[in-house]
C-alpha cells in the first residue's frame, strides 16, 4: 500500500533561509511559486529575459532573474519547463551553478528516469508533483485546501532528500490533502501510459471513433457530437466525483445495462494485450526515444504534421459551431 503524508509529518521549517528557484512559471511555475511565498519561502523565479511570462511574474511580486542567475542563487532548484526542453536547459544553464547540498527537483520523473538529465552525485534529486493542474493548485492552496501530490527521491546525498520534499510540498499545500510516496520509474511509465493508453490516446480515439462510425451511418453530425464527445463530460464528472459507483447509480438502467452488455465488446482482449505493448514501449525506452528523437532533432515534423491533420477532422468543425450555443462554457 503506497504511503502517505499529511502536514504534521512535513516540517516546513526546512526551507528556512533557503532559497527556492523555479525555472518557468507556465501553470505548474506560477502556482508552486506563489505558495511557496505564501507560505513564507524565499522563492526567486528563473526565466529567459524575453519570456512573455516575466511581466506575470513581477506582476505577483516574486523576484525574477535570468535561468544561469537563479541557478546560482537556488538552494532549491525545481525544474518546471517542458519534458523536451529540459535536458538542455539544465545540462547548459542549471548544471554549471549546482553547488554541493543543493536539491534538484522536478514535476515528473521523464527526464531522470530515461537519463536525460544526469545530475551530480553530491546533489539531492527528487521529485514533488501535484496531481492537478496548477490553476487548482493555487486556487485550492488560496482556499485554505489542497491537491494531493506524489514525492519520490532518485538520489539522497544529504540524507535528508525526503524530509526536502515533504517540506516542498507541504508549502505547496499538498499536505492538506496528502501527499504519497512513489518512485521516479513508478510516477514517469504510470504517467506515460495513462496519457497514451487512457486519458488522451485511448479516450480521444474512442470519441473519434464513436462520431465516425454514426456519421458513416447517416446520422447528423452534431447528434454524433453530442452523443460521443460532448456528453463524456458528465459521465467523467460522475466518475470524477464518486467513482464508478456513482456513474453506475446516476445513469439510467438502460444506459446501465448497456455499459455491461457492450463495453467488454469495445475494450477487447486484444484492446488489453495493445494496452500492454504500449505499456511495454514506455518500460524499453522506446517511446522516450522517439519523442527525443521528434523534438530534439527532427524538428518536430511528424508532430506537426499529425497535430495539423488531426486539427482537420470535421468534429472539430461541428464541436465549435455547438460550443457557440453553450453560455455556461469558459471561452
Amino acid at each position: 500500500m503506497i504511503k502517505k503524508y499529511y502536514d504534521k509529518d512535513c516540517n516546513l521549517k526546512l526551507l528556512n533561509g533557503k532559497t527556492i528557484a523555479i525555472i518557468g512559471f507556465g501553470s505548474q511555475g506560477h502556482a508552486h511559486a506563489q505558495n511557496l511565498a505564501d507560505s513564507g519561502a524565499n522563492v526567486v523565479v528563473g526565466l529567459r529575459p524575453d519570456s512573455d511570462s516575466v511581466k506575470e511574474a513581477k506582476k505577483a511580486g516574486l523576484k525574477v532573474l535570468g535561468i544561469e542567475e537563479a541557478a546560482k542563487a537556488g538552494d532549491f532548484v525545481m525544474m518546471l519547463v517542458p519534458d523536451e526542453r529540459a535536458a538542455q536547459i539544465y545540462r547548459e544553464q542549471i548544471a554549471p551553478h549546482m553547488k554541493k547540498g543543493n536539491v534538484l527537483m522536478f514535476a515528473h520523473g521523464f527526464n531522470v528516469h530515461f537519463s536525460q538529465v544526469q545530475p551530480a552525485k553530491d546533489i539531492d534529486v527528487i521529485m514533488v508533483a501535484p496531481k492537478g493542474p496548477g490553476h487548482t493548485v493555487r486556487t485550492q492552496y488560496q482556499e485554505g485546501k489542497g491537491v494531493p501530490s506524489l514525492i519520490a527521491v532518485h538520489q539522497d546525498a544529504s540524507g535528508k532528500a525526503k524530509d526536502y520534499a515533504l517540506a516542498y510540498a507541504c508549502g505547496i499545500g499538498a499536505g492538506r490533502a496528502g501527499i504519497l510516496e512513489t518512485s521516479f520509474k513508478e510516477e514517469t511509465e504510470t504517467d506515460l501510459f495513462g496519457e497514451q493508453a487512457v486519458l488522451c490516446g485511448g479516450v480521444t480515439e474512442l470519441m473519434k471513433a464513436g462520431f465516425d462510425t454514426l456519421v458513416e451511418a447517416g446520422y447528423e453530425p452534431e447528434m454524433a457530437y453530442f452523443e460521443c464527445i460532448h456528453e463524456m463530460k458528465l459521465i467523467i464528472d460522475l466518475v470524477n466525483s464518486g467513482g464508478f459507483e456513482m456513474m453506475l447509480y446516476s445513469i439510467s438502467n438502460t444506459a446501465e445495462y448497456g455499459n455491461y452488455r457492450s463495453g467488454k465488446r469495445i475494450i477487447t482482449e486484444d484492446t488489453r494485450k495493445e494496452m500492454k505493448r504500449v505499456l511495454s514501449e514506455i518500460q524499453d525506452g522506446t517511446f522516450a526515444s522517439e519523442f527525443i528523437q521528434e523534438f530534439n532533432a527532427g524538428g518536430q515534423a511528424r508532430f506537426l504534421a499529425t497535430r495539423r491533420k488531426e486539427s482537420e477532422h470535421l468534429l472539430n468543425k461541428v464541436g465549435q459551431e455547438l460550443r457557440k450555443m453553450m453560455s455556461w462554457l469558459k471561452k
